[in-house]
């Protein structure tokens, strides 16, 4: 493992990260770039340059997608591993991980979050504060799941999808690729179409 660490992003998702990143103490030095040239400071951290920047740090920093959008942090993340960046997973000390979970990297698990054992996240996930993941899910990756989210066991959710804040998917359902679920949703029954949802339980409301 490098011993610097350096976060795209200083903005609000990037600095929750650069949190974690120092509650982990695992980095001898945490640093971000950003493309906001009014940015120099963030959390007390050295803001060192613009994204375009990164490819000259991948030999001596690991570097990490601060960025909440999941499409541009999927399109960030699949260029650094191209170039061969080392990407690592940030757990936040109070999160509770279960027997046999398997973690990609770019992922960060915030405080409070709860994944249960024999559950797979895929790489570039956002596991946000509160969130519960109980056994045997399924989570492809760059999925965002909100703050306060409760997933029952053995839920997927597909590739680029956003759980918003305070939803709940009940047990064994199917959330297809690219879906977005409005905040308090409650999940039913299987989401096999691309789109947003909302409501209670929640209904297709656009593609």
């Amino acid at each position: 493992m490098k011993n610097k660490l350096l976060i795209i992003g200083a903005s609000g998702h990037g600095k929750a990260v650069a949190d974690i990143a120092l509650k982990m103490d695992k980095w001898q030095s945490v640093n971000f770039l950003d493309d906001n040239e009014a940015i120099t400071f963030s959390l007390g951290l050295n803001v060192i340059g613009k994204s375009t920047d990164v490819i000259e740090y991948i030999e001596d920093y690991e570097i990490f997608v601060g960025i909440g959008n999941n499409t541009v942090r999927k399109k960030l993340q699949e260029n650094l591993l191209a170039n061969g960046a080392s990407i690592p997973v940030l757990i936040h000390p109070n999160a509770v991980i279960g027997e046999q979970v398997e973690i990609e990297v770019g992922t960060v698990i915030m405080a409070g979050a709860v994944i249960n054992c024999c559950t797979i996240v895929g790489q570039g996930c956002i596991l946000n504060t509160g969130a519960t993941l109980d056994h045997d899910n399924l989570i492809e990756d760059f999925v965002h799941i909100s703050p306060g989210v409760h997933l029952a066991g053995t839920v997927k959710v597909g590739h680029g999808s956003w759980i918003g804040i305070g939803s709940i998917v009940s047990n064994n359902i199917n959330i297809h690729s690219e879906c977005k679920i409005g905040a308090g949703g409650v999940v039913v029954k299987d989401l096999s179409e691309t789109g947003t949802y909302v409501g209670v339980p929640v209904r297709r409301v656009r593609e």
